[in-house]
Order: C-alpha cells, then sequence, then structure tokens
C-alpha cells in the first residue's frame, strides 16, 4: 500500500514539475494579452501623450507599486489553502509611514539602510503571518483580514493625517520624466529575481504544495518551510513596493496604501493566476497589473465629474466578471489550440499595436493645423476640384485612371500575400490536427493546387490591367 501511495505522489510530483503556466501552452494568458492590447491602442487613440518619454515614464512611476504587490500576493497564493493576503495594502502603507517618521527623525538616511528596514519589515510581517497559519492553525483569510484591520488603524496611530517628505534622492525618482529610472531597474530586478526563482527546485515544490498539499506532504517536501519561504518572498517583494510607492508620493499616507489590497486581487486574477493555489506566473501578474493602469488612464481621459472615482470602481469589477466568464472557454481553446503560444500571439497582437501606436502618434499630431504668425500675410488656396471633395463620412473621390493602374499593378502583390497567409493558416491546422504521414499527400496536393490558383490570377490579372495613359506633350 505505501509503494502505492509512493508511486501517486511521485506522479503528482512529475506533473508539478511540468513547465509552469505561462509557457508554450498556457491559453489563461490569452485574456490578459488580448485585453492588454485593446487597453492600449485605446488608451493610445484617447490621448498620444502617453507613446512620449514623459508619457511612459508617468506610467512606470504609477504602475510600478501595484506590479509589485501583485508579485507579493502571487508568491503567497501559489502556495495554495486560499492564501490571498488582504493586509498587503495595509503592510505597504505601514512601511510607507514608518519609513516616512524615521527619516524625519534622521534615523534613516542611507539607501541601503531604508531598503534593507523595508525589505526586513515586510518579511517580518510574513514571516509571523506564516507561523500562526502552521502552528496556531489558523485559516489564512481570518489571519490576513486581521492583519489588515491592525494595520490599518496602526498606521493612523503612527501618522494620522497625509505629511512628512521622503529622502530627497526618493523624491527625484517619482517625477516620471524618463523612462529609464531608479524605480524601472527596480521593477526589472524584481521580475528577473522571480524568473531565476521559478527554475529552482523550490518553487517546484511550492506549486506542487499549492494543487495538492497532501501530495507534497507524501512525496517528501517540506511543507512547513515551504510555506515560510514563500511568505518570505512575499514580504520582500511588499517591502520593495512600499519604497516605490514612497518614492511615487514623496511623502507619507496612512490611508492611500490599504488601495492596493484589492486592487492587486483583482490584477492577479486577471493576469491568470488561480487563487486555489498552484498556478501563476509573472508575465499574468505583470499583464493584469498594467491593465488596470491602462484602465485608470482610459477613463481619465474622459469626464465624470464627481462619479470619477465609482465609474472606474464599476469598470475594475466590468472587466474581472467578463474575463472570469472568459475563461469558461479556456477548455473549449484547449481542445482546439493545443500548442498555443502566447509568446507568439503577443508578439502578433504587438505588430498590429505598433501601427496603432504609429498612427495615433504621427499622423493625428500632423493633422493639427499650424499657427500662421501674425506677420505673415494670408495665402488663398486653390479651390479643390469637386471630385476630390469628400461628400460624407462613406463616400470617397472619383478614382483617376492614374490610381486604377497603380491598383491593377499591385494587385497581384496582394494576392499573393493573402494566398501565403491562407496556406500558412491551412497548413497549420492541418498538420496539428491530423497524422502528419497520413496528411501529407493531401497537404502536398492541396497546396500545389493554391500554387497553381495563385499563378494562374496573378498572370490573368496581368494581362487584363489596363496599361497606364501616355502622357502627351503639350505643343511648343
Amino acid at each position: 500500500m505505501s509503494d502505492v501511495t509512493a508511486n501517486i505522489a511521485i506522479g503528482a510530483e512529475t506533473k508539478a514539475a511540468e513547465p509552469a503556466h505561462g509557457g508554450r501552452a498556457n491559453p489563461f494568458l490569452l485574456v490578459p494579452i488580448t485585453l492588454f492590447f485593446l487597453l492600449l491602442g485605446l488608451a493610445v487613440l484617447r490621448s498620444p501623450s502617453l507613446m512620449t518619454s514623459n508619457g511612459i515614464g508617468s506610467a512606470i512611476i504609477v504602475a510600478t507599486p501595484l506590479v509589485l504587490a501583485t508579485y507579493a500576493l502571487m508568491a503567497s497564493v501559489i502556495a495554495g489553502r486560499g492564501t490571498v493576503d488582504l493586509s498587503v495594502g495595509p503592510l505597504i502603507g505601514f512601511v510607507n509611514v514608518t519609513l516616512i517618521q524615521l527619516h524625519g527623525a534622521g534615523i534613516l538616511e542611507n539607501p541601503f539602510a531604508v531598503f534593507g528596514y523595508a525589505i526586513a519589515v515586510g518579511a517580518l510581517y510574513q514571516f509571523l503571518f506564516a507561523l500562526v497559519v502552521i502552528y496556531v492553525r489558523v485559516q489564512p483569510i481570518i489571519v490576513s483580514l486581521s492583519g489588515y484591520l491592525a494595520l490599518s488603524g496602526i498606521n493612523l496611530v503612527i501618522l494620522p493625517r497625509p505629511g512628512g517628505l521622503a529622502p530627497q534622492w526618493m523624491s527625484e525618482w517619482g517625477l516620471g520624466t524618463t523612462i529609464f529610472s531608479p524605480v524601472l531597474l527596480i521593477l526589472v530586478l524584481a521580475t528577473i529575481g522571480w524568473l531565476l526563482f521559478t527554475q529552482t527546485a523550490f518553487f517546484t515544490h511550492l506549486r506542487l504544495m499549492g494543487s495538492d498539499e497532501r501530495a507534497a506532504y507524501t512525496s517528501g517536501v517540506p511543507i512547513y518551510i515551504v510555506r515560510i519561504g514563500a511568505h518570505l518572498i512575499s514580504g520582500c517583494f511588499a517591502g520593495l513596493a512600499a519604497i516605490t510607492f514612497t518614492a511615487l508620493i514623496s511623502s507619507g499616507d496612512p490611508s492611500q496604501g490599504t488601495t492596493y489590497t484589492l486592487i492587486a486581487v483583482t490584477a492577479l486574477v486577471l493576469g491568470g493566476a488561480s487563487l486555489a493555489g498552484g498556478r501563476g506566473g509573472a508575465f499574468g501578474s505583470f499583464l493584469g497589473a498594467v491593465n488596470l493602469y491602462l484602465i485608470t488612464f482610459v477613463l481619465a481621459t474622459f469626464n465624470f465629474g464627481a462619479v470619477q472615482s465609482f465609474v472606474t470602481s464599476l469598470a475594475y469589477g466590468t472587466i474581472l466578471v467578463a474575463s472570469l466568464l472568459l475563461t469558461l472557454l479556456i477548455p473549449f481553446i484547449q481542445r482546439h489550440i493545443r500548442n498555443f503560444s502566447p509568446v507568439l500571439y503577443f508578439v502578433t497582437l504587438s505588430v498590429i499595436a505598433l501601427g496603432v501606436i504609429l498612427h495615433a502618434t504621427n499622423d493625428y499630431q500632423n493633422r493639427a493645423p499650424a499657427e500662421a504668425p501674425a506677420s505673415e500675410a494670408v495665402v488663398r488656396l486653390e479651390p479643390i476640384a469637386p471630385q476630390d471633395l469628400y461628400v460624407s463620412p462613406l463616400e470617397v473621390p472619383a478614382v483617376g485612371e492614374e490610381e486604377k493602374a497603380l491598383r491593377s499593378f499591385a494587385a497581384p502583390f496582394v494576392l499573393s500575400s493573402l494566398l501565403l497567409v491562407v496556406i500558412a493558416v491551412f497548413v497549420r491546422i492541418a498538420v496539428s490536427q491530423s497524422d502528419r504521414r497520413t496528411i501529407a499527400p493531401a497537404v502536398v496536393v492541396v497546396v500545389s493546387a493554391l500554387v497553381l490558383l495563385g499563378a494562374y490570377l496573378m498572370r490573368q490579372s496581368s494581362v487584363e490591367a489596363p496599361a497606364a495613359p501616355a502622357v502627351q506633350e503639350a505643343p511648343l
């Protein structure tokens, strides 16, 4: 009987040792990637200044605390038992207000001391959190809710109202005037650190414990040590989030940090993580946090008056519910798209988004009329021919002979491009859905027929294309 149990445990461990979600065939990233590019395109169309140096720099400064708070939640959520740390927001606020008070007392001045203090406080709180969950055997949701209420009150005792000043070197980080800043470096190093952590055996044990804690225990995984380690990592990310949050506001705020709790949980779910444990990744969490920032940015371009904050909360909830409903299609996607590649899908949508960005940042700016100097004389424009006028949004000017000849010349190239796309899609579907040994002759026949048909149509187009009209020279 023990051998059977050992075999089951080894099988579960082998399953958990497979590539983490977010790799080659993870359909859970389909929703956050699609949502990201939809929001990015809408944000750029509404405000092309987002793609400037100042716009990107400001986005990095504002979104980084949320991204790091989402990373902090992700480490504990993967551990399982429904460990959604609701106290991550007040913890960020606690580090913020104590850091400001200690700096005002002249205790924390050195950047190394500030980083060490923030990370140590976050790790110490999460260590106590893990000890209560493991040895006192209290449900994690109860411990996190108690910590949320306790830290919210302590923050108000330490700093009753927003105030204080951050260190000068930290205040300069929050200007957001350039893309490359220390805040971006913190975000990049934190992301690289998490990606390196996912390559260790400890992360494999963490995912196994989050998926099935009993199987992890029977296979010899030290679940207590793994759970404590997960909480320590979560505390480190919370400390980094508090540092970037302090750089953002350049002061202390006892209540603003609490808003990161629900927003970070929403970003984690939007990124495809499972609150039941065992699934989560840096790429999805990053996209979830950036999506929430883009939602806020897009809504800020509209004028909702006094209900602006309520509309933002409504948008968060609506998009979260819609994303969760779309995840119900994941089993259908897994059946029909067996080798879905998030990287390829991301690159494909990036090309489309690049075209939207170039259109918004260049075409719109070029269409803006330039103000003529007052000293210059007014130049009278020549009248426009009637056939070149746009009468309504759906009408186009009359096509001339030169444009007809150009269209006829470009038709074979457009047809060839469409033909290559059809061939590539057909071959991809045919090979993925059938046995290559049996489908190979059919693929060769169909591809050959499509190539011959394309060649025939190209020749017909070139034969039937009218010759360009000759330009008659005017008599001297």
